[in-house]
């Protein structure tokens, strides 16, 4: 049994613990209203963008678009958005996981691929087998806050190797912020442009005059269409980051608490055994004298 002198060493610790926890908590909390706001306003225009974009493409000859067509066509790209830090629960571990499952499907499709990473944490799970197929790693990116120039840059890298045909399709990993209880990872299809059905079904009853043509239109809004799409993600993935790390700090710090109480139980219990033991003790002897 441990002595109370550990036992108060062990609260004490658990004390502190429980004041860093709660103080993250309150961190994230700051913070995460800030992003909760940054991702909301960035989602009314990045999903009118990605619907002239389909739109356009509804109307348009795929086959002319130099987005839609890659004389590599094994070659796939993820785009895998995580944390820099960890202490965010099950956040950058959903986000693993969704990404090896996404990796078996390519492989039973007989699909090579590589990677961009966005966050150190997929890095460093994920570094020790795919290693050498990582093309670049972007790291302390919202410090203090996601510029736009963060996404057009990955968009530079990812035109560059798809116009060079080293890349046939590229997918964007990100978790979408729902609440601070509540993400989902999702992927999303980033090249090469594809006609949806779904978008042409709706604009059959609309028609529009384009000034130049669809293609040229396409030619210059893609690029800027994928930008804001990598913006959107990385937005939506901060305010998730920030959601579960509140929720995990909240938890650890309710924890915290509940073991203060058993220990302070425990300890009390002992102190008070001990008491009773040297009391007997005592009168024992006093009766043998």
């Amino acid at each position: 049994m441990p002595s109370l002198k550990d036992l108060r060493n062990r609260i004490s610790s658990v004390k502190s613990t429980k004041k860093i926890t709660s103080a993250m908590k309150m961190v994230a909390a700051a913070k995460l209203k800030r992003a909760q706001d940054n991702a909301e306003k960035s989602r009314p225009y990045a999903n009118k963008m990605k619907d002239i974009v389909l739109s356009l493409i509804s109307r348009s000859n795929t086959n002319n678009l130099k987005f839609s067509k890659t004389i590599n066509k094994k070659t796939v790209l993820l785009i895998v958005c995580s944390a820099d830090r960890g202490l965010c629960g099950g956040f950058n571990g959903s986000i693993i996981k969704h990404t090896k499952n996404l990796i078996n499907i390519l492989k039973k499709n007989g699909k090579d691929f590589k990677f961009l990473f966005v966050g150190k944490k997929a890095y460093q799970a994920l570094r020790r087998h795919y290693k050498d197929l990582t093309i670049d790693l972007i790291s302390d990116f919202a410090n203090p806050r996601i510029e736009f120039e963060v996404a057009s840059s990955i968009r530079d890298s990812v035109l560059k190797l798809f116009f060079n045909n080293e890349i046939s399709e590229c997918y964007l990993i990100y978790t979408k912020f729902k609440s601070a209880i509540s993400q989902h990872v999702e992927s999303q299809k980033l090249l090469p442009v594809e006609k949806d059905n779904k978008s042409e079904n709706q604009t059959k009853s609309i028609m529009y005059d384009f000034e130049p043509n669809e293609e040229v239109i396409l030619d210059d809004i893609i690029p800027k269409n994928i930008a804001i799409q990598i913006h959107s993600a990385l937005l939506e993935n901060l305010a998730s980051e920030q959601g579960s790390r509140m929720t995990a700090m909240d938890n650890a710090t309710r924890n915290a608490n509940d073991m203060i109480d058993k220990l302070t139980l425990f300890y009390n219990r002992s102190r008070q055994a001990l008491i009773t033991k040297e009391l007997i003790e005592i009168i024992s002897g006093a009766e043998a004298v």
